[in-house]
């Protein structure tokens, strides 16, 4: 055992020399790294091996430097002592995802399969999403749709009656598909045919798609399918709102006119799209009068409104009235109503019809929110509470605002009014100054439940002010740690910052790092030393 840990320290010395020679450490500090890892080898080759020896030996030896030549023994290292953690401990999936994250941040292409390789080779069985995971790495990471497109044919022969694999397979041929489409179209206008090979691309995609059919999993983005299977779609598939959906949005990606030029043509170009796919979603309505039809359209007009809105923007605030003729607005305005009107316990159409009215900026919508708070459930209400707060900072009086928040501080759902208070404390801060929000702070900071979003809101306040006030800085984290001091590692590396500035106390930090360690449990407590650690050595 002792040659072994030797021969491995031994090649540990050029590394810890560069270490030296560079700056980074110390003699005194590289002599003192040698002696712990002279120890940790000591304990990985010991006849009754842990995985807590392993884990600590891979925290200790994966640290991140800049220099190639010191950067690649240590990876190799990590690298090695994953492999024996994941053969020891084969049955450890956490293990085996660590060993992906590290090898995807610091290791080879062909490393990152060989791992993924391994553990989809002992875990076959075990949730898909790690074969999803695997698959999307191929296709997303290392650029390989072949490798892909076996991974989710292996998928399949585990997981056969899995929804979930089908979709993704099906989208990650959808996928490539398009990719190669567009890589066609770059070629043809380099005179370049290929033809066969993007043909043979569709037929892949085709398969996934016929096989995504029979498993009911038509809820996908199929606007890449239009150089498939849109005639399938619009003969057998009208019962569908994803079909009416793509039939719609087709009608926006028709190709203008060459011959218009001038920004006004290619504008008005644009609306006789917008009125064709208009048209078309309200066809769909007339044959499907369901609630994803609706939705459908819905989220076209929203999206249509926000393009509108940013051009808007960007020509120094014009109004989108402008843009928008009087018969756009009121034709989207009422189908936003009537919407709610015919699935009025429906969340999401609550959502998308309001969103809608409020940027067409809708006297209607101030009616129409307290008719959704009263139809939706009100677990389920947060973001029509979070969109009304929008809308009233913008649109309505102080006094109309101040009465909302106060009414949702009040909401029996704790969600909600945890949530509330960071927006009521911002708000009050951009429209009322420091003081007012302060005031706020002070009336709220006992009224349970809280989000660490509200304390650090006003710790962020706190610091935006001229001359910083050490001592409001300092009850804002004790109050905040009071709530969240046993999970929350940053909120403690945070307070120590704060006391190592220009406006704090240095000799508190002793102190508050005592407490943190006390306070915080399980691997926040690691989490914590490290980067105390660090920030103590001056690496971050």
């Amino acid at each position: 055992m002792a040659d072994y840990v030797q021969q491995r320290l031994e090649d540990r010395i050029p590394g810890l020399e560069q270490l030296e020679r560079v700056g980074l450490f110390t003699r005194k500090e590289v002599k003192s790294m040698l002696k712990r890892s002279t120890a940790l080898e000591y304990k990985l080759h010991r006849s009754v091996l842990s995985k807590a020896d392993f884990v600590a030996y891979i925290q200790r030896i994966g640290y991140q430097f800049k220099r190639e030549d010191i950067e690649f023994p240590i990876i190799s290292r990590v690298t090695s002592v994953f492999r024996r953690a994941t053969t020891k401990w084969q049955e450890d999936v956490q293990l085996w995802l660590s060993h992906v994250a590290f090898s995807k941040k610091w290791g080879t292409k062909a490393q990152l399969s060989k791992v993924f390789s391994s553990m989809l080779a002992i875990h076959p069985d075990k949730p898909t999403g790690l074969w999803i995971m695997a698959a999307k790495c191929e296709m997303e990471d290392l650029d390989s749709s072949e490798s892909a497109r076996h991974l989710f044919l292996r998928a399949l022969r585990f997981h056969p009656e899995n929804k979930k694999v089908y979709q993704e397979y099906f989208r990650m041929e959808l996928m490539h598909a398009e990719k190669l489409r567009k890589q066609q179209h770059e070629l043809e206008l380099a005179k370049i045919d290929l033809v066969c090979t993007t043909f043979s691309i569709l037929i892949l995609a085709c398969v996934a798609y016929q096989l995504s059919l029979t498993k009911l999993l038509l809820v996908v983005d199929v606007t890449i399918f239009v150089h498939v299977k849109g005639p399938i779609l619009q003969k057998e598939h009208t019962d569908d709102s994803v079909t009416w959906d793509f039939m719609a949005r087709r009608e926006l990606e028709a190709a203008g006119a060459p011959e218009l030029r001038s920004a006004q043509g290619r504008a008005s170009d644009t609306n006789r799209r917008e009125e064709r796919c208009c048209a078309v979603y309200e066809e769909g309505l007339r044959s499907l009068n369901t609630e994803p039809m609706w939705t459908c359209y819905l989220t076209f007009c929203l999206d249509r409104f926000k393009r509108k809105t940013n051009f808007a923007e960007l020509k120094q605030k014009v109004s989108l009235q402008v843009l928008l003729s009087s018969g756009e607005t009121e034709s989207a305005a009422q189908v936003a109503i009537a919407a709610t009107k015919r699935f009025s316990q429906s969340l999401e159409t609550w959502n998308l019809s309001l969103q809608t009215l409020v940027h067409l900026e809708r006297a209607e919508a101030g009616l129409l929110f307290q008719e959704a708070l009263k139809n939706v459930n009100p677990k389920d209400s947060l973001s029509l509470w979070q969109l009304q707060a929008e809308w009233n900072m913008v649109s309505q009086t102080p006094e109309e605002t101040e009465a909302l928040f106060q009414k949702a501080l009040s909401s029996p759902v704790p969600a909600i009014s945890a949530a509330l208070k960071e927006t009521y404390l911002e708000w009050a801060y951009k429209t009322s100054g420091y003081k007012k929000a302060r005031k706020i702070f002070k009336s709220l900071h006992e009224h349970r439940p809280f989000t660490k979003a509200f304390f650090t809101k006003m710790i962020q306040i706190e610091k935006e002010q001229e001359k910083p006030n050490m001592s409001n800085l300092r009850d804002y984290y004790e109050r905040a740690l009071r709530e969240f001091g046993s999970s929350d590692d940053d909120l403690w590396m945070g307070y120590i910052r704060e006391e190592l500035g220009a406006h704090g106390s240095p000799e508190n930090c002793g102190k508050l790092h005592w407490r943190a360690i006390k306070s915080l449990v399980g691997e926040s407590v690691e989490r914590f030393t490290t980067q105390y650690t660090l920030m103590q050595t001056g690496h971050i």
